[in-house]
Formats: C-alpha cells, structure tokens, sequence
C-alpha cells in the first residue's frame, strides 16, 4: 500500500513539472517561422546554384567561353560551348549548362572565373519530381530574367 501512494505521488509530481516546463515555454518568444507563409530574410553568404551574371552596359552575360569553370569543377556538372564568330574577337558563347543533381556548391566555378561571369544564385527553394528539373540552361535563364 505505500509503494502505491509513493508510485502516484512521484507520477503527480512528473506531471507537475513537465506542466510547469510547458507554461514557461509558453510566454517565452515565438521562434519557429511558419514557413509558407513567412519566408526568413536569406543572408549573403548563401550558396545557391551559380548564374550567369548580367553586364549592365551590354545587356548580355560577361562570359568570354574560357571553359575554366568546367575544367575545373570537381563534380564535372559545368558544361560550357563556345564557337568562333565573325568579327568577335574569342569564342562567343553557345550554350552553358549546369547539372544541379551533381553539383557539390564547392564554389570553385565562381572564384576561378576571370571575368566574374558567375555568381550565386538566392534561389533556395528548388523542388522537382525528376533529375530533369535540376539541369539549368543559364544563357537561357539569363535571358528570361
């Protein structure tokens, strides 16, 4: 019979206490985001896939088809043509395309572009139902923004 009243009293007191821990947590500041609908503030630091960047004097991108970006990602998921133009001076870009399922975000294809072509992208939200959604054609992104 004591055991029984020594089992109910220590289960009230646990009770007791984890009600306790609740109403405290419960006046402190709300910190979880609900994420729908309230999106955090991304810092700059943020590593998303690379773009293409837009030179505000021509209106075009600043890629002169070097292929260092591709020569030297680690993941192989860079894949740059160029080809030889009338009157242009280098190869002009044909197409750039980037194998997000691949890529590993070491940044190497940003640091090692000489005339700063690339940059990283603020999108963080990519979803897909297939490997086919995560292959970008940048010159074409480029162009659509």
């Amino acid at each position: 019979m004591n055991e029984y009243f020594s089992d109910l009293f220590s289960g009230a007191k646990s009770l007791l206490v984890g009600l306790s821990v609740t109403i405290r947590e419960m006046f402190k500041p709300v910190v979880t985001v609900q994420y729908p609908r309230e999106k955090l503030e991304i810092t700059p630091n943020f590593r998303g896939h690379t773009e293409l960047v837009k030179d505000p004097e021509t209106g075009t991108h600043k890629c002169i088809s070097c292929m260092m970006c591709q020569k030297e990602c680690p993941s192989d998921c860079i894949r740059v043509k160029g080809e030889k133009r009338e009157g242009v001076k280098g190869l002009a870009l044909v197409s750039y395309s980037l194998d997000f399922t691949k890529c590993s975000l070491c940044g190497t294809c940003v640091e090692v572009c000489p005339t700063a072509a690339l940059e990283y992208s603020q999108e963080y939200e990519l979803a897909g139902y297939s490997s086919d959604e995560f292959r970008f054609d940048l010159l074409k992104r480029l162009e659509e923004r």
